[in-house]
């Protein structure tokens, strides 16, 4: 698949209306995030919220908002040598729609196309090619999947273990649980309980041993400075990072280091 054009969380207005009578132009793939209405040759369909379609390029479609804003994922491209076989070997459907009950991992990867298309470093075509490889395959799962609740709650199954995995290997990267609910479009207090539910722990304290694990490596194998291993853990104060590493290990950080 050669991209030629794709848009991430793209929101419109419910005055918004996309028309195109004679067709797209290009093969367009749309992940829907809002309520819609699609008219697909003549006929007119509502799209719910976590919908997927593959739109044909000579299909004639018009689509809008349902209620108040119309939002989605967006990509236009061209066939490469071997890409229909594959779309049809995965029994990805043309011009129909498709509730998926979830489409968060499917967004995620649509953003990392949408980040390296605009970058346009070098090598930027095969790693959109790779990308769009895993997004066909992920669809086809999903596609598959006859039970939507049973998938969704795997699909946030996944993604809570795969943000646990990150915590622990980038703790310095970690922002607020705010922003992490946010990522994974659920209110705070709903992840929150999700997470110690799943891991026993709350994700703070997993953010914490994270980075408490993380200094202490640091301390041990570098001659870093104090501060530069508190920045390095994501502490932006180096005192609350002294207070809370002696909290955890029972000594400050230059005790720890001296008893190596």
């Amino acid at each position: 698949m050669l991209v030629g054009a794709v848009g991430y969380n793209y929101r419109h207005r419910k005055d918004f209306i996309m028309d195109c009578p004679h067709g797209v132009g290009c093969p367009l793939i749309l992940l829907i995030k809002e309520p819609s209405v699609f008219v697909i040759n003549g006929i007119e369909h509502r799209a719910e919220k976590n919908s997927f379609i593959l739109l044909s390029p000579d299909t004639p479609v018009k689509y809008h908002a349902a209620e108040e804003f119309y939002t989605d994922d967006w990509l236009y491209f061209n066939y490469e040598q071997g890409d229909n076989e594959k779309f049809e070997r995965l029994d990805v459907p043309k011009d129909t729609l498709v509730y998926l009950g979830n489409i968060d991992e499917l967004s995620q990867i649509m953003r990392s196309v949408a980040y390296e298309y605009q970058l346009m470093k070098e090598g930027h075509e095969e790693v959109t090619r790779c990308y769009m490889e895993i997004f066909l395959l992920k669809l086809a799962r999903q596609l598959k999947c006859t039970d939507k609740k049973s998938c969704i709650i795997t699909d946030r199954n996944s993604r809570f273990m795969q943000l646990r995995a990150y915590i622990y290997a980038m703790p310095e990267d970690i922002a607020d649980v705010g922003s992490m609910a946010w990522d994974m479009g659920i209110s705070r207090s709903s992840f929150q309980h999700m997470y110690k539910k799943m891991f026993g722990v709350s994700v703070m304290t997993d953010v914490i041993s994270a980075r408490m694990e993380r200094a202490s490596q640091l301390l041990a194998t570098t001659n870093l400075s104090v501060r530069e291993v508190a920045e390095r853990c994501g502490y932006t104060n180096e005192y609350g990072f002294m207070k809370r590493f002696k909290m955890h290990f029972g000594k400050t950080p230059t005790e720890f280091r001296s008893m190596l």
